[in-house]
């Protein structure tokens, strides 16, 4: 199940997150509770980039082509709260979109094609009670660039509330406007709030490298 929260509080929440960080500095092993789980689905908006596993490699479909320029394959798991956030893969994408989504884009750019870095993450509430959570609220390069969730182009409802035990899983992508290749990421979450609206575990640091 999906939902997503009102701006007023999502904004609330993404405000408050990145304040008072906690680093996460190193992976943690966990053992796996019952949970039920949101199967990832392509994205309606962006070529689908399973296949692209190698750097040059090519993927074209209805809504565009992409191509890979980086990868990093990271599978580290965090657990803080009570959420536990695996970040599978990294990726730098240069897309040429289909011309019928070059409207849904101009929104952040204006370029027919460009680059963009996304992760693809799993995020699980190991409690049974329901939170709110962002798993990535906030995120800045070493070219210098930052974003925040208003940007990112997947728009896979990964931000919000997860009921008890739920697990989803799916990408969130920033446009970058630098044509270098990008070394990292530090990403912010956001804080974890209770299913009354209170903050209950202050928001995650992850640095992230290709």
């Amino acid at each position: 199940m999906k939902k997503v929260f009102s701006l007023v509080f999502l904004s609330t929440l993404l405000l408050v997150g990145c304040s008072d960080n906690n680093s996460l500095t190193e992976s943690h092993v966990v053992e796996a509770e019952s949970t039920f789980s949101t199967e990832y689905s392509p994205n309606p908006q962006v070529p689908d980039d399973r296949t692209l596993m190698e750097i040059g490699q090519t993927v074209s479909d209805e809504k565009g082509e992409a191509t890979l320029e980086a990868i990093s394959q990271i599978g580290d798991t965090f657990e803080f709260g009570l959420i536990r956030l695996t970040i599978k893969e990294m990726k730098q994408i240069h897309l040429r979109p289909d011309y019928s989504l070059i409207d849904y884009f101009h929104v952040l750019t204006h370029e027919e094609e460009f680059d963009f870095v996304k992760v693809f993450v799993e995020v699980e509430n190991t409690s049974t009670e329901k939170v709110h959570f962002a798993p990535i609220a906030k995120m800045k390069t070493n070219l210098g660039e930052e974003f925040d969730w208003h940007e990112d182009i997947y728009l896979e409802e990964l931000n919000g509330e997860l009921l008890g035990k739920e697990v989803k899983q799916g990408n969130i992508g920033f446009i970058v406007h630098s044509p270098d290749t990008l070394e990292w990421i530090l990403l912010d979450t956001s804080d974890i709030f209770d299913k009354d609206e209170k903050k209950i575990f202050n928001s995650q640091e992850i640095k992230l490298s290709f």
